[in-house]
């Protein structure tokens, strides 16, 4: 199981890179792989986020408060679609701007006409706010974490852990939430925190952690991420497996805890005989080509190796 770790993430990579070259399918031989669906191994690379990266970080005004409420808002939801109907409403998405009540009035009557309006990537649970709707609490609680200047408080604490807790303290902030979210604000020019100091294993990770090490893992989940992190060209030299990583850069703490993830489903096929915590058994979503190229933008503070492919 602690092997197919590291082959899963030769060859979900592989996939990547080969779609983003423009390579006609299929891109792998592996069954598992062909048949279910599953995220890249670097999570800056999946299509939600670089929507958010090249699309709300890097695209409308630079103040970092207007960066932070963007960001925010954006994953309140982390739905495109979502995101999409925003601008199209108000054309320009800006705390300066900000209609609580406005937006609100577009979400409901979107809700109401049967549009989704959160991803089904993540539970993203409801903040009890006093509105009906759970979108109308987010608005709020995206409204209670702007006017308490949240992105200040971040850039205070000066590192991803106290970004972590900053945003714990808010309501329906959990440890995975506020880990996730202080990843998205931290591909920002806001903010310039290092992926490599600071890692909360979410509950799939623990489940892919527990069929790899077994229950001695329990409790110590980030300490064994940041092993796999340091050790991973060990790993893949041992195995005879050439991983070039993202444009030369290696699996960070994040990419490490999302890769469990994605062993742990891939195991329900490759490894039914290993139980994890939830005791799940088939993957349930199934992979489907989507016809449009494979694009790559990441920050530029990350000073990446020249891509072709790399979007404008």
């Amino acid at each position: 199981m602690f092997d197919t770790y590291w082959r899963f993430a030769f060859l979900r990579h592989a996939v990547y890179q080969a779609r983003l070259a423009g390579e006609a399918g299929p891109w792998t031989d592996d069954p598992i792989l062909l048949r279910h669906r599953f995220t890249n191994c670097y999570r800056a690379a999946d299509r939600v986020s670089q929507f958010l990266i090249r699309h709300v970080s890097y695209t409308g005004r630079r103040e970092p408060e207007e960066v932070v409420f963007r960001t925010l808002l954006f994953k309140m939801f982390n739905r495109v679609s979502t995101w999409q109907l925003l601008e199209e409403a108000f054309e320009t998405v800006s705390w300066e701007n900000f209609d609580r009540a406005a937006y609100d009035e577009v979400l409901t009557a979107a809700f109401a006409a049967g549009r989704r309006l959160y991803s089904a990537a993540y539970v993203i649970p409801p903040p009890r706010l006093g509105a009906e709707r759970k979108h109308s609490n987010h608005l709020r609680l995206l409204e209670l974490m702007m006017t308490t200047d949240v992105g200040g408080r971040i850039t205070q604490g000066g590192s991803l852990s106290a970004a972590f807790e900053v945003l714990r303290s808010y309501p329906a902030m959990g440890d995975f939430l506020a880990f996730q979210f202080a990843i998205d604000l931290n591909y920002s020019e806001a903010f310039d925190f290092d992926e490599m100091e600071f890692v909360v294993a979410g509950p799939g990770a623990r489940d892919g952690i527990r069929k790899c090490f077994g229950s001695d893992a329990d409790g110590i989940e980030d300490q064994v991420i940041a092993y796999m992190a340091a050790t991973q060209q060990e790993h893949f030299t041992r195995l005879g497996l050439t991983f070039t990583g993202l444009q030369g850069r290696p699996l960070q703490l994040i990419d490490c805890q999302n890769l469990f993830c994605e062993v742990d489903k891939y195991a329900r096929v490759a490894h039914p005989e290993i139980a994890g915590h939830s005791g799940r058994s088939r993957i349930k979503q199934l992979f489907s080509p989507v016809a449009d190229p494979v694009h790559a933008w990441f920050p530029p503070k990350w000073n990446l190796q020249p891509l072709a492919a790399s979007a404008p």
